[in-house]
């Protein structure tokens, strides 16, 4: 796989006893920009090329840079924080024992979560810092029967742990419009479209492609029954780390998949987008997830299909095909 190296490599962390069958040392899909090296399965196949970076970088037309800090910090001098004092905890605490707090309900995330960024003054072992610390567990990119190239892990993740983030060029939204009508019906679609609703009736997009520019989440596959959930996370500037967690615990060797539409934890829809096999002049893709609730087809955003003629600003979905 030709990877470039587009960003620094995160902190190593302490090293894991790897559940399951022994192997030999796999090669590490991301060159080593992980805290935690990322394996292929099987090691015969390659991967689709692509330029590994961990974090967002901003692609062509973006005025945004990801990296940019942007945000203050905090003036907690005590080695982690505490809500009651710190600024960045000023909506809540949003971990608890490194895992996310208030699963159950799609309402607990209706308020924004802030983590401490490099200008605090808080220790890198503060609580209110975990998806800047990378992968926690050992994942593997894997080819899979019908869905092409998957995720899985390699060791058991407890619910309401941080898994990965998906990372990609942050777009604009004529950038994403015209990578998407770019496609032939046989191309994989990346771009995910992210849209948080704010009280005052805004809306903040985020458009992120990893297909060129991406990491690890790059190859998560879609299911109707994921366990996965995916959450917007901000650190050093407004650009949100679109970050994944468990949302039940998951088993060594499981895959690992969200629900690509945006529902959190099966929530069902008042209407199924996904039961007709065409929208707008566009075939849908099958869904091979095999969940009981199946919708037959991967969730679509029509919004990003936007022809001059057409209004279709009413969906608010966020979606791709598979990896």
């Amino acid at each position: 796989v030709a990877m470039g190296t587009v960003a620094r490599p995160r902190p190593r962390l302490a090293g894991r006893s790897m559940e399951g069958l022994p192997r030999a040392q796999p090669r590490d899909l991301s060159g080593g920009l992980e805290s935690l090296p990322v394996s292929v399965w099987p090691p015969s196949e390659e991967p689709p090329t692509f330029q590994y970076s961990p974090e967002h970088v901003a692609g062509a037309g973006e005025d945004t840079d990801p990296s940019e800090i942007t945000f203050p910090g905090c003036n907690c001098l005590a080695a982690s924080c505490m809500a009651n004092t710190c600024s960045c905890l000023r909506h809540g605490e949003n971990y608890n024992s490194s895992c996310i707090k208030y699963i159950g309900s799609e309402v607990d995330y209706t308020r924004p979560i802030f983590e401490c960024n490099t200008m605090c003054r808080c220790g890198e072992l503060c609580q209110n810092r975990v998806i800047q610390r990378g992968l926690q567990f050992r994942l593997e990119v894997f080819k899979t029967v019908k869905k092409g190239w998957g995720v899985r892990t390699l060791e058991f993740i407890p619910k309401g742990r941080f898994v990965c983030e998906y990372a990609g060029e942050v777009l604009n939204l004529s950038e994403a419009r015209r990578r998407i009508q770019a496609q032939t019906p046989q191309d994989s679609n990346y771009i995910i479209a992210v849209r948080e609703h704010l009280y005052d009736g805004q809306i903040i997009e985020t458009y992120v492609d990893p297909m060129y520019i991406g990491n690890v989440g790059r190859f998560l596959n879609h299911s109707c029954e994921p366990n996965l959930f995916m959450v917007p996370v901000r650190i050093d500037s407004l650009v949100p780390k679109l970050a994944l967690f468990a949302a039940a615990a998951i088993t060594a060797g499981e895959e690992l998949l969200y629900d690509y539409s945006g529902r959190f934890l099966n929530i069902p829809l008042i209407k199924r987008e996904q039961d007709v096999l065409e929208e707008d002049g566009i075939m849908k893709k099958p869904c091979y997830c095999g969940a009981k609730s199946c919708a037959g087809f991967l969730p679509y955003d029509s919004s990003l299909s936007y022809k001059p003629d057409k209004q279709t600003f009413d969906k608010v979905s966020q979606g791709n095909s598979c990896a």
